[in-house]
């Protein structure tokens, strides 16, 4: 799990560590996931690290990352989230214990991609596409559950349908770290602007993270056209994790993880292979570009309906 030099290269030109209390170091951890869960979990934790130790304030990981991405395995792999502020048991929730005992080792913000969650009512099973974040303390701060549902048929390229076995959630999800407030989607939630819109509506959100798994058939056209969009549309650094590329697994990850300024530029990107994409991002680019081009407060909710 060794970062490319290309990905730390422009990370880190973009600002001077430390300069300001403003600069934030993000890493977006691009990981192989195989249908071993015990090590796909392992996996994730040493990348955790391997992003600490190069001084990663938020660390990302990818879209079901301790599972392969797939209606068979979402079942099988599914695992209890406990609510927010809640603790994780290691044996219902042996990621989020990872995860939990990952951010408070290294003092670290984890915005956990995704996993399948299982919650049972009625005696009736219910599965979930969940993000949970963690605070520097190990504290679970957010839980996000994938709200639009990939069901799509491309003529000649993918048909998926999540719906099929998973159920949508029904809340947006903004949490607070220590310099900016955060919104989080996952994957398909990044095509719906009205998602980023409600969610950028607080001022002091500053920063969109995505986790997703786009495919080889819509990634190429769309992954990084969509991420530049919603940085772009909303004055705000765009965070996304996908999965490398697994070959022989019938679901094939774009991967192409990467971090994007306010201004749509792509400060730091990677290809298809694991990696660890890290870049400085400046949080004042933020407040520039919506004094310069402020259109936060240009709308017109009298011509149009928000």
């Amino acid at each position: 799990m060794i970062a490319s030099r290309l990905s730390r290269t422009l990370g880190r030109a973009m600002s001077s560590v430390g300069a300001s209390r403003r600069t934030l170091r993000v890493a977006s951890c691009q990981l192989m996931v195989s249908d071993d869960k015990t090590l796909n979990i392992t996996n994730a934790a040493k990348a955790v690290k391997t992003a600490a130790g190069d001084g990663a304030d938020l660390i990302v990981l990818p879209e079901c990352f301790n599972c392969p991405y797939g209606n068979d395995f979402f079942p099988k792999y599914a695992e209890h989230v406990p609510g927010v502020e809640g603790v994780p048991d290691a044996n219902l929730s042996p990621t989020m214990a990872m995860l939990s005992a990952a951010a408070k080792e290294y003092k670290v913000t984890i915005v956990g991609g995704s996993v399948p969650e299982v919650v049972v009512s009625d005696g009736k099973d219910s599965y979930y596409n969940t993000c949970a974040v963690f605070d520097p303390q190990g504290t679970l701060v957010a839980k996000h559950r994938k709200i639009h549902l990939f069901d799509i048929d491309v003529p000649g390229g993918v048909r998926f349908m999540e719906s099929d076995t998973l159920t949508a959630g029904d809340a947006l999800t903004v949490f607070p770290s220590e310099l900016c407030s955060i919104g989080v989607g996952i994957c398909y939630d990044i095509r719906f602007p009205e998602l980023a819109r409600a969610m950028t509506a607080e001022e002091d959100v500053k920063i969109l993270i995505y986790p997703g798994a786009f495919n080889t058939t819509t990634g190429p056209k769309h992954w990084e056209l969509l991420q530049r969009a919603r940085a772009v549309d909303y004055q705000v650094f765009v965070v996304t994790a996908s999965p490398a590329r697994l070959p022989g697994f019938p679901y094939q990850a774009w991967g192409h993880s990467s971090i994007i300024s306010p201004w749509g530029d792509v400060i730091a990107t990677t290809a298809e292979n694991p990696d660890i994409v890290i870049a400085d991002i400046d949080l004042n680019e933020v407040d520039k570009l919506r004094a310069a081009i402020p259109v936060r407060t240009q709308v017109r909710p009298d011509v149009y309906k928000i």
